[in-house]
């Protein structure tokens, strides 16, 4: 009956309607088989036919896919897994034109020399093998279908101005990557089809495209067999390829089978070149357009007629040579050589010998390296199997399980995916071959399963890579012409058509940056029909916010809440700075100028509530002359001047003058005349800003943290910023200015001359410690004299009663805090507690006289230890003579004005700073003021006396030398006391 068939060869380019033919004349028969050169297209006309005739009739076998209803009537298969043996009354083969193939073609040609059906056979595929076929079959008769509509050249395009339903071929992995990502950039996706993608993501990808969700495709060359998309162009970027031996151009019937994917049905096509790929020449052009190709030479054959009596005989006979003028041997197959592989291991050579298990090794050898592993790793992984097989018994489940198991997991990129796939697809392979396994159906499901869970997911990770949604529903909506429905949420998050694309951050719009320069042109478009009108909105709520939801920034910033809304600008003066609105331009120019006037509003009340003394008293008018000229410098100086920057002012200064300005809260100290209220951190915080406005700097300095008396001076850091922020630096630390001159009240009672130790009241206005406390007097120009004594210290007293001396110290404490100039005492606040001081610890100097303790009784008195003590003592040290300028050498000045003598004198402090004297004493107010301590002879000189005893449990201070010993030139109270001599 085979001989009786009728064999036909249906030829044509593409889009002629061949396979459709092919379906139908196989349905009009009782039963039949088709092949098909992609599995991806075999699973295309299985739907096709169930969608016929249903499920139960219809069965569908390729490599890794296995599904026969036991009713079956319609084989859909892959070439290489067509059944030759059951007698159908139909078979077809599609692509005929793959004989060709240096890979597969002695496949096909296998089938176009011994597939027949009993009463019909259909070959289909290019007119290029009309005379190969009449060769081979003289009895075979030729239909020749023209192409349903017209395929044109259309030269070389860009990918940005790429049209849509546009599809790009690449001929590699990477490129087809690489050419998705720029389409998603630049089109807002597109999706992806390739050989190695499984039946299920191929499909979902298909279906985005086909569905508009996306207008681009890109796709490797498997497009071009038989997969029937609604393309206008293709567009090559790349016109050679790797034929897994060699880079090698594309022929021009392989051109012509790709590019004739465009135009579908009636529809015209195009075809075209893009990226770096050359443009056709005029032949190749011509040769496409018209479907003139040169025809087929010559067929790839291999051997049919296998020899299984060992295997050398069948590698023998896999190795035959032909000498038919149309056929030429095949080049050696993955499956070929895996058998010589395997024949060459000692444990098979040696072993297999009978026929079946040759088969069987055959059977084992053809399984596909879809994992694209080495040849030889494929062979042990053959070698293992086949070990399995000849034992008797299918593969064992657990290690088939463990293997899968290794496989089945979604997580990971596309590659990682994709290369899954790859592996599940050998062991799905192994599933649908019957006897391998203990339990098929249960191991074809699984592997089925895991396939399509990894199929799912890598359609999932292509989706997200290389498909932007909210783009291809924009750009949907925009072609069909739609208004488009943007909203604004009250986090500011502006969204169109329900996807984000961007924030509104005060009134500045925020675009999502992700977008493409196309989309982005759309997206903004769209988002302002929203965003008008909230502007408007929201210029209201803001005009009428209160200060407290406003603020600025250390860098001069101007916050409304957590966002950005302007920024400060210098102004005519420092304390008059102009603002910036940072609104869009889209908002208009209304929007703008209320953000400004309330920026402004908000600046211009926050100025003069924080610096409201120093406001008060620029505007003073009853100011004149030298007073007024030295307010001016306050005001230029935003309320802190050091002192050593203004000593002739300070000294021209007469004492009404000096009045009014503290009437201002004015306080003229030892080191710095400043303005206490404007120490406090919000001052201080803007005081830097207006300072960095107005020397136009580009980083502004930072406010120390509040609370802290002293910060590290850090030498990076100029010295003008410390005293703009109410710091001095000395030393290795920086000390605030207001808590500086209550340690140079203590320091004024001191004897600097003779030397002197640091009280515990001076340590707690500092916080610091001993050692701390000595780097810092060094830095203000003293000279410490490090030293060691022994103390007595009471390891266990009962509680003691208050002392004269106790009381002494509490009143010496609350006495501590008077300005500098003044007499006042300082701000409560600021004071030291009294029980501070009473808590310290008494401690006794050994060398000073004292009578020793005496021995503990046994009525549980308390006992006493000796100790090491540390100490410190603190003299003045002057810069040497030929060092000193006119402002170094402290000077002493007496000045009668109304009963009042204004001591001035001229002191060293790390700047040498100018200070104002006592009222009403004479008492000089220099850097080294004169010890007020008891009268006696200096400690020392023979004949002058013993030194004054102390008090017990009183510090050691150095007595003050005698009144009639000559007073060093040097010290700031040698005038002082030269008046008071000639008294």
């Amino acid at each position: 009956m085979r001989a009786q068939s009728r064999v036909t060869a249906v030829l044509g380019p593409t889009n002629t309607g061949k396979t459709h033919h092919a379906i139908e004349r196989m349905l009009a028969h009782r039963t039949g088989v088709i092949g098909l050169p992609l599995r991806l297209l075999a699973r295309e006309v299985y739907d096709r036919i169930v969608a016929q005739r249903g499920p139960s009739v219809v069965a569908l076998v390729t490599g890794e896919e296995r599904i026969v209803p036991e009713r079956t009537q319609y084989w859909v298969c892959t070439v290489e897994a067509m059944p030759l043996e059951i007698g159908a009354d139909f078979v077809a083969v599609d692509e005929i034109q793959l004989c060709a193939d240096p890979e597969r073609g002695h496949v096909f040609t296998d089938r176009l020399l011994n597939a027949r059906g009993l009463h019909e056979t259909l070959f289909l595929g290019s007119d290029t093998m009309r005379g190969a076929i009449a060769a081979l079959e003289p009895k075979a008769s030729f239909i020749s279908r023209p192409r349903l509509s017209q395929l044109s050249w259309a030269g070389s395009k860009k990918i940005s101005r790429m049209p849509p339903r546009s599809a790009i071929v690449g001929f590699s992995v990477e490129n087809v990557y690489a050419i998705a990502e720029l389409i998603r950039r630049q089109k807002g996706g597109c999706a992806v089809v390739m050989g190695a993608l499984s039946p299920r993501t191929r499909n979902a990808q298909v279906a985005l495209y086909q569905n508009g969700d996306v207008d681009y495709l890109v796709a490797t060359d498997a497009i071009g067999m038989g997969l029937n998309l609604d393309i206008n162009h293709v567009a090559f970027s790349s016109t050679v390829k790797f034929d897994g031996r060699r880079m090698r151009p594309l022929i021009p019937n392989e051109l012509a089978q790709i590019a004739g994917r465009a135009g579908r049905h009636m529809n015209n096509g195009t075809f075209g070149v893009t990226g770096e790929a050359r443009p056709l020449s005029e032949e190749v052009i011509d040769a496409i357009e018209n479907h003139r190709f040169e025809p087929v030479r010559k067929l790839q054959w291999r051997n049919a007629d296998l020899a299984f009596g060992s295997v050398d005989r069948l590698i023998g006979s896999l190795e035959k040579q032909t000498h038919h003028d149309w056929l030429t041997r095949v080049r050696d197959a993955d499956d070929l050589t895996a058998l010589k592989t395997l024949s060459e291991m000692p444990e098979i050579r040696g072993t297999v010998s009978a026929g079946h298990e040759v088969r069987l090794l055959w059977d084992v050898c053809r399984i596909p390296d879809f994992r694209g592993i080495s040849g030889t790793e494929h062979a042990g992984l053959l070698a293992r199997i086949f070990e399995f097989l000849r034992q008797g018994g299918p593969v064992p489940d657990d290690w088939l399980a463990r293997n899968i198991a290794r496989i089945d997991r979604t997580d990971g990129d596309i590659d990682a995916l994709s290369k899954r796939l790859a592996y599940i697809r050998t062991w799905t392979y192994v599933a649908q071959r019957r006897g391998w396994t203990g339990d098929e159906t249960h191991w074809r499901n699984e592997t089925r399963a895991v396939e399509d869970r990894l199929s799912d997911a890598l359609h999932a990770r292509l989706t997200q890579r290389f498909v932007d949604r909210r783009t291809s529903i924009l750009l949907r909506r925009l072609k069909q012409k739609e208004t488009l429905v943007a909203e604004v949420n009250d986090k500011g998050e502006v969204t169109v058509e329900g996807e984000f694309i961007g924030r509104l951050e005060g009134f500045r719009f925020r675009q999502d940056a992700s977008a493409s320069p196309d989309e982005a042109r759309t997206l903004r478009q769209a988002s302002l029909q929203a965003l008008r009108p909230e502007f408007h909105l929201r210029a209201d709520r803001f005009y009428n916010a209160p200060d407290t939801e406003i603020d600025f920034t250390e860098q001069g910033g101007l916050m409304w809440g957590t966002q950005a809304v302007g920024k400060l600008i210098p102004g005519p003066e420092a304390m008059r700075p102009q603002v910036e609105a940072f609104v869009d331009e889209e908002a208009g120019p209304e929007v703008a100028e209320k953000v400004r006037r309330r920026l402004q509003h908000f600046i211009d009340r926050k100025v003069n509530a924080l610096f409201e003394p120093l406001l008060n008293l620029q505007r003073d008018e009853t100011l004149t002359g030298l007073a007024r000229g030295f307010a001016f410098r306050m005001v230029e100086s935003l309320g802190i001047l050091p002192r050593d920057q203004v000593t002739q002012e300070v000294k021209d200064l007469d004492q009404d003058a000096r009045g009014v300005l503290r009437k201002h809260g004015l306080r003229f100290g030892q080191f710095t005349i400043f303005l206490p209220l404007l120490l406090k951190p919000a001052p201080t915080r803007l005081r830097l800003v207006l300072w960095s406005l107005a020397q136009g700097l580009q980083e502004f300095p930072e406010s120390p943290p509040p609370g802290l008396v002293t910060i590290p001076n850090l030498s990076e850091v100029p010295r003008e910023h410390y005293i703009l922020a109410g710091y001095r630096p000395a030393g290795a630390r920086a000390i605030r200015i207001d808590m500086l001159e209550r340690l140079a009240d203590l320091l004024r009672a001191k004897d600097s001359r003779a030397g002197f130790e640091a009280t515990p009241e001076m340590l707690s206005i500092t916080g610091m410690t001993l050692e701390q406390f000595a780097d810092l007097m060094q830095g203000l120009g003293y000279k410490a004299e490090r030293g060691e004594r022994a103390k007595i210290k009471p390891v266990a007293e009962p509680e003691p009663a208050a002392t004269a001396g106790d009381a002494t110290d509490a009143a010496q404490a609350e006495a501590a805090d008077v300005d500098a100039t003044e007499g006042a005492a300082a701000p409560a606040a600021e004071e030291v507690s009294p029980e501070a001081s009473a808590a310290e610890t008494p401690v006794v100097d050994a060398d000073a006289g004292a009578t020793p303790p005496a021995e503990p009784s046994t009525d549980a008195e308390a006992t006493i230890a000796a100790e090491t003590e540390v100490f410190f003592t603190f003299t003045w040290a002057p810069r040497p003579r030929e060092n000193r300028n006119r402002g170094d050498r402290p000077q002493g000045r007496g000045n009668r004005s109304g009963g009042t003598r204004d001591g001035q004198s001229q002191g060293q402090s790390q700047g040498q700073n100018r200070r104002d004297s006592g009222q009403g004493q004479g008492q000089g107010q220099g850097d080294r003021p004169r010890h007020d301590g008891p009268k006696g002879d200096r400690p020392g000189k023979k004949g002058k006396g013993k030194p004054p005893s102390k008090p017990e449990g009183a510090r050691s201070f150095s007595a003050r030398p005698p009144r009639e010993d000559r007073i060093d030139p040097d010290n700031p109270f040698a005038v002082l006391a030269a008046l008071r001599d000639r008294k």
